[in-house]
């Protein structure tokens, strides 16, 4: 008995001070600029000890010892901050940890497309976003131009329109390439007869980001933006010079070489881009028939700036392009020279394009911007017995001014579109045109609160040939949570006829009559989509993000190619029903400390209701799946391994084609000043020639070819990138 006692003491001693240092810290994390509470952020001690913040951004941290501890606080798109604590802690509970925005990643998507000053996760327009990362990757994939990059955007698809010249059109929810407004850092590029070759003919090289939006965007654009627009943006210059020089070569025996340079000095500014590509005719079925055809091209692109204050800007950039494409019988290519039992296919291309631009901002919320461009285009299509010629001659100008609060920002404008086109001398029907178009617009940004925002804008436009459109769009923003947001937007278009199409490209033009082109009506859509954005950290270290979007448009008084059948002639006419497309998109993005991988699916269920059984459109795939693992190690390693799943369509003649998968792997090493690469392009080699017979080699009319898979199959490309000034040292 005489031990009891104190070993009695001891024990509750030693328990009485278990208790005593076992520590409970509150926590409150916050936005350090707005102080709203960050709901799901993660505060972490060790693997045994953290918090997920509820929807007050509060945490409990129990069961803490005595002594120093250090608590690391994360959230998806903040700065990850750790803070020391002595325990026991004497201070006022809950502490306020306040959190910053990730800068860097912020600064990368702040998109010109919507004319709105506020952040993409604030716009309540959708807007996809692709930056310097994405676009460099891209770049090595295809150093001659835009057409991969676009390709792997979910819901995106570029189609082949024409076999020997290799022309692609990009169709985006399921709509054909004349229903995209493709842009230049705000200025319409090509449409009408200079979309022919356009998508093939813009290296990515100059490129600062690219914004895509998809659904009706007429509004601020006018006709034409019925599927959607990509809005290029070019780099501008800075004060540190920036050079970049590419050189690229692949297995088809393909080299590109491609330059850039930019430069500021206090009143004065310069980039400069040029290109030049030699791609040899490549045949890799063997059929004597080019997949690839024979390239030669050039590229000129100098860009002027003069900032006469510090809140005004004057740009002019020029552009120049000139480029020949021999496609066809490989006997024929060798000898420049086509004849009745050997096809050859030649397309001469001469584009220039001047834009000029004023911009005086006098504060955040106030700006006058006035611009004008000017594009001549020049083809020449050559076949046997057969020659088109033609020129457009299109311009565009728009004054505009942005006016209001952070609360409520207002854009007022008016423009003006000419587009006239003139056939050469070799024709049996003269199918020149002249098209004017005046619009006004507005548009207001309105944030209701700190959880809705509303754009909305209205647009009115005259057409010298096509009367009157009235254009209203509407899009609202829901951010539920810190993790959770909700838009949801629609609008109406229109489209003005055109012979310029996916289907007369694949026909060259030929037995093409278009003199009723002003008796048909013009094209009209209504459509609107919805979709769910949500991020969080799962971790320290994981982050996961799910984008789903759900869509819907409705073309009506579709312009269609009719065949008047004995003799062999094609005619415009306005289709009996409707276009209908709709579907969804989903895509997911997990990262893992230097890895990260993206997940997309696209269910593209496009009707032709014009047609007796309503049948799909052709040549585009209902179901599309794609998977890209990114490992990147900042200024050292990107590699990139990825698959896309594409699967049945229906040819134009009903049958379906097979499902297929193509696989590629990329790998970049980045030096102090050099980069060094090596890209395996659908390293699986899936070809259409491996799924049905195709000999097109002594074929004189290649083009009625329903192509609904890859004809080049497997590419493998490397190269070399030098880069000196700002552009060498952003990585480091």
């Amino acid at each position: 008995m005489k031990f009891k006692i104190p070993v009695t003491s001891v024990l509750l001693m030693l328990i009485t001070h278990a208790v005593l240092g076992q520590n409970t810290l509150r926590l409150k994390i916050l936005d350090k600029e707005t102080n709203e509470s960050l709901a799901g952020a993660t505060v972490y001690v060790n693997a045994t000890t953290g918090a997920i913040a509820n929807a007050a951004g509060e945490a409990t941290l129990t069961g803490l010892p005595d002594g120093e501890v250090t608590v690391r606080f994360s959230f998806v798109g903040y700065e990850t901050r750790n803070r020391t604590f002595s325990l026991p802690f004497t201070g006022a509970q809950p502490v306020i940890i306040l959190l910053e925005e990730h800068h860097e990643e912020f600064e990368e998507v702040t998109v010109t497309a919507t004319r709105s000053s506020r952040s993409i996760e604030n716009i309540p327009t959708r807007i996809e976003f692709l930056g310097q990362e994405e676009l460099e990757e891209k770049a090595v994939m295809r150093s001659a131009n835009i057409a991969m990059l676009l390709r792997e955007s979910t819901g995106i698809q570029m189609q082949v329109t024409s076999p020997s010249s290799a022309n692609q059109s990009i169709r985006i929810q399921g709509l054909d390439g004349r229903y995209t407004q493709l842009m230049k850092d705000g200025f319409p590029l090509y449409s009408g007869f200079s979309g022919g070759l356009s998508i093939m003919q813009i290296p990515p090289l100059d490129l600062q980001q690219v914004e895509v939006i998809k659904g009706s965007n007429s509004t601020l654009y006018g006709g034409g933006a019925i599927a959607g627009i990509v809005n290029l943006v070019s780099i501008q210059p800075a004060d540190e010079p920036q050079f970049k020089l590419m050189l690229d070569q692949t297995n088809a025996s393909g080299t590109t070489l491609n330059g850039f340079y930019a430069k500021r000095n206090d009143k004065f500014g310069l980039t400069l881009f040029a290109s030049g590509n030699r791609q040899q005719s490549y045949d890799p079925n063997s059929d004597n028939f080019s997949d690839i055809p024979d390239i030669k091209a050039f590229t000129v692109s100098p860009t002027f700036f003069y900032y006469p204050t510090a809140d005004s800007k004057i740009r002019l950039a020029i552009n120049t392009t000139l480029e020949e494409r021999l496609g066809g019988n490989l006997d024929a290519i060798e000898r420049e020279a086509g004849s009745a039992n050997e096809f050859l296919q030649e397309n001469l291309t001469n584009r220039y394009s001047y834009q000029l631009s004023y911009e005086k901002k006098w504060d955040e919320h106030r700006a006058l911007n006035i611009k004008g461009s000017l594009l001549h285009f020049d083809r020449d299509i050559n076949q046997f017995n057969y020659s088109f010629k033609g020129e457009q001659l299109a311009s565009f100008s728009e004054a505009n001014y942005s006016f209001g609060t952070g609360r409520s920002n207002w854009l007022i404008g008016a423009n003006f579109y000419s587009d006239r086109f003139k056939e050469g001398d070799l024709r049996t029907d003269d199918r020149s045109y002249e098209q004017n178009t005046y619009g006004v617009f507005a548009q207001q940004d309105l944030s209701i609160n700190d959880q809705w925002g509303l754009e909305s804008g209205f647009r009115i436009d005259y057409n010298d040939d096509y009367g009157w459109f009235a254009l209203p769009r509407i899009a609202l923003l829901y951010k539920a949570t810190p993790k959770v947001s909700y838009r949801l937007g629609g609008g109406l278009g229109y489209k003005t006829p055109s012979i310029f199409t996916e289907d007369t490209e694949r026909l060259a033009f030929r037995n093409l009559r278009a003199l009723n082109l002003n008796d048909l009506d013009a094209e009209r859509s209504y459509g609107g989509n919805f979709d769910i954005n949500y991020k969080t950290a799962l971790g320290s270290e994981w982050t996961f993000s799910l984008n789903q979007l759900i869509y819907y448009t409705r073309l009506t008084k579709p312009v269609v190619l009719s065949e008047n059948f004995g003799s062999g002639t094609f005619f415009f006419e306005n289709a009996s029903g409707p276009v209908q497309t709709q579907g969804m998109e989903t895509n997911v993005k997990l990262t893992y400390k230097d890895f990260k991988l993206f997940l997309n699916y696209a269910l593209i269920d496009t009707e032709l209701k014009y047609s007796h059984d309503g049948r799909q459109k052709p040549l585009t795939p209902k179901h599309n799946i794609g998977a890209v693992l990114v490992y990147e190690q900042h200024g050292k390693w990107r590699i990139g391994l990825e698959s896309y799943y594409t699967g049945r369509q229906f040819r134009n003649d009903l049958t379906q084609t097979e499902d297929y998968w193509l696989v590629g792997f990329m790998a970049l090493r980045k030096f102090e000043k050099i980069s060094i690469y090596a890209n395996f392009e659908n390293f699986n080699d899936t070809r259409q020639s491996r799924f049905e017979p195709i000999n097109l080699g002594n074929s004189m009319n290649p083009e009625v070819l329903d192509v609904w898979a890859p004809l080049d199959g497997y590419i493998f490309n490397a190269g070399i990138i030098l880069e000196l000034g700002s552009a060498g040292h952003d990585d480091h």
